[in-house]
């Protein structure tokens, strides 16, 4: 029996990057043999086993032969007579493809230390298209690896399999999952564009493919197209460090501009109507968490008034906090708010300026929060009154800002 590390531990650790995840592969054994030594079984479809004392994963080595399409149509195959060349043959990259043994010595049968070197993500072999979540596994790498480019051959087999309807058999949940990962990366526009370029945006989230060529008004973008912007955006967000319902948001908050006819363009009157129904269908489609979905619909809907918070009439800006449930969710209409400066930061010349829009509404947040509505509540003789009590003393106190 031996036991090698594989896979991204040995990746990263080449990289000089620190390690979370060890996993490991065991060839020569048998499931009874690791019973006998303590392990504990958690694999359902084929051989994995914890450590008894690091709970690390071990999975004994194994080969994939496919037997029907889409990512779950596979017949593994485990035996000690299984080679670690064999096992390493079945994975998606050669990044991912090595593995180091007890002594420290790496095994890399597939010139994966080679791509590290040329910065390259590059298929192990033809078994590649067998797969397609290995398309999305591969976008998301780009995005984390934001130096590395796509071999040419590996970018033909992903486009044969979007032409194959492979990607087409993906279901909602591992597409999302894949999706919130790449968008968690520190480059996501990368994950975006290796999706787009292999045509496989277009099957997935065909709602944001369609942004590519349409363009942004004159006063914002008028080198670029909507799609750019995007990437430009969803990057900015990973840049200041936001978390995943406000780089979703960010990733959908322009989609309305996708429907807008050609003969009004630049412009998109309206855009934010369709976005919204647009952003709805699609989290619909891939069944994405509720507080991922507020938030993106939200934005749709609200971002052009966000970005005119200056211009904004202090009852308009009273109304658009309340429209928002922001009093009862101030930590969400942050988040709205961080969204509307991402899309801010992602047009041109706007990186390095400073985002006026979110001192002003965040500023106003805090002053009608701070409006005793008990008080308010109790002075009025009539409860009828009460509302509309209540909202002009949160009106007042946003005039009081600018006095």
């Amino acid at each position: 029996m031996q036991i090698y590390t594989v896979g991204g531990a040995v990746r990263d650790e080449l990289l000089g990057l620190p390690v979370a995840d060890r996993d490991h592969v065991v060839v020569g054994a048998t499931p009874e043999q690791l019973l006998e030594l303590g392990y504990r079984p958690v694999g359902r479809d084929f051989p994995v086993f914890l450590h008894p004392q690091t709970h690390e994963e071990y999975a004994l080595a194994r080969t994939e032969r496919k037997s029907a399409p889409g990512y779950t149509g596979f017949v593994v195959h485990a035996a000690p007579e299984v080679t670690l060349e064999q096992d390493l043959a079945r994975r998606d990259l050669t990044i991912n493809a090595m593995a180091r043994d007890a002594s420290g010595i790496v095994i890399d049968p597939y010139n994966g230390r080679r791509d590290l070197a040329d910065r390259v993500l590059r298929h192990v072999g033809p078994a590649f298209v067998e797969d397609p979540v290995r398309i999305l596994r591969l976008a998301r790498f780009a995005a984390r690896f934001g130096d590395f480019t796509v071999a040419p051959e590996t970018l033909d087999l992903m486009r044969t399999m979007v032409a194959a309807g492979e990607v087409d058999a993906l279901v909602p949940e591992r597409v999302w999952q894949e999706l919130a990962r790449g968008l968690m990366e520190p480059l996501p526009s990368r994950m975006l564009e290796v999706l787009w370029s292999c045509g496989a945006l277009e099957r997935l989230l065909p709602e944001v493919d369609r942004l590519f060529g349409v363009p942004q008004p004159a006063q914002h973008h008028p080198e670029i197209d909507t799609g750019v912007h995007v990437l430009l955006a969803v990057d900015a967000a990973a840049r200041h460090g936001f978390g995943l319902t406000v780089r979703f948001a960010v990733l959908l908050h322009d989609l309305g501009k996708g429907l807008t006819e050609t003969g009004q363009w630049p412009h998109h009157h309206g855009h934010e109507e369709r976005g919204v129904e647009l952003a709805r269908a699609v989290c619909a489609r891939l069944k994405v968490p509720t507080d991922c979905r507020d938030l993106a619909l939200l934005a749709a809907r609200e971002h052009s008034n966000i970005h005119r918070a200056g211009e904004l009439k202090p009852t308009t800006v009273v109304k658009l906090i309340e429209r928002c449930d922001g009093l009862r969710r101030p930590e969400r209409f942050v988040e709205l708010v961080d969204a509307c400066a991402c899309d801010f930061h992602g047009r041109a010349g706007n990186q390095a300026q400073h985002y006026a829009s979110r001192d002003i509404l965040l500023g106003a947040l805090g002053a009608v929060r701070d409006v005793d509505a008990g008080a308010i509540a109790r002075q009025a003789g009539d409860p009828a009154q009460i509302a509309a009590r209540l909202h002009e003393a949160r009106v007042a106190a946003v005039k009081a800002l600018a006095a």
